[in-house]
């Protein structure tokens, strides 16, 4: 079993079945997803194309929420609760090389622990509303959601070996490729000021976020795009 990873999709998945083939993956096989997989964002039949065209490839996908999809307990399908590597995850049975993870939940990858941590907050909130577009009131974690993660990392002794984010702490945040023009005290940074407490406590190896559409390492955390690595590799 290999455990791949890669930035955000957007409902786009022609580069990962060319990523497939070239890796002669199957479904034994994961590609994490950190983020804006844009499976569950349309709510109707494109999105079930898309699942269909994924059902199709070589890979087990595990997707960490982003803010350009719904979350899986809300969309207008059968997400049920699956045990998965030490944790839950949300699967259609229709579809069980795509998963979902669990906010908060602590997983084993090749004896490697990692947790995921999605959500943020939509700069293009308003252009969405305005035109029409998707947008999800539940995009960024809640205050429940965010005690359930603290809770868990307790439990571990805030000791994790790998976080999975969407987004960074906001000290981590990539300024330099920040969409310019744009008001930024306009900016919900609430999930950014929040995921800083818990990476100034935390004892990790590793931090992959997405969110940005760059490929950038910094402050022990890399934020990737459509650049691929492999993590958790068997010693």
């Amino acid at each position: 079993m290999h455990f791949y990873i890669t930035g955000d999709t957007h409902g786009n998945f022609d580069r990962i079945e060319e990523f497939c083939q070239l890796n002669e993956t199957t479904t034994d096989d994961v590609l994490i997803i950190l983020g804006d997989a844009g499976i569950n964002y349309w709510l109707d039949i494109r999105d079930w194309n898309v699942k269909n065209q994924i059902a199709n490839m070589d890979i087990t996908l595990f997707c960490v929420h982003g803010n350009h999809e719904g979350r899986p307990w809300e969309s207008p399908s059968d997400y049920e609760l699956f045990p998965w590597n030490g944790g839950l995850v949300y699967r259609e049975e229709m579809y069980p090389n795509i998963l979902f993870a669990k906010d908060g939940e602590i997983y084993h990858f090749n004896g490697y622990s990692a947790m995921a941590i999605g959500g943020a907050y939509s700069v293009d909130k308003y252009y969405r509303l305005s035109h029409g577009l998707q947008w999800f009131d539940t995009e960024q974690p809640d205050e429940a959601m965010k005690a359930f993660v603290e809770e868990q990392l307790e439990r571990a002794d805030w000791k994790v070996d790998i976080i999975l984010s969407h987004t960074v702490p906001i000290e981590a945040e990539p300024v330099w490729a920040f969409i310019p023009g744009l008001d930024q005290s306009s900016v919900d940074k609430s999930t950014e000021k929040w995921l800083q407490t818990i990476y100034d406590r935390l004892e990790f190896s590793e931090w992959y976020a997405g969110h940005y559409h760059i490929e950038n390492e910094d402050n022990g955390i890399r934020i990737m795009f459509e650049d691929y690595d492999e993590i958790c590799t068997e010693e």
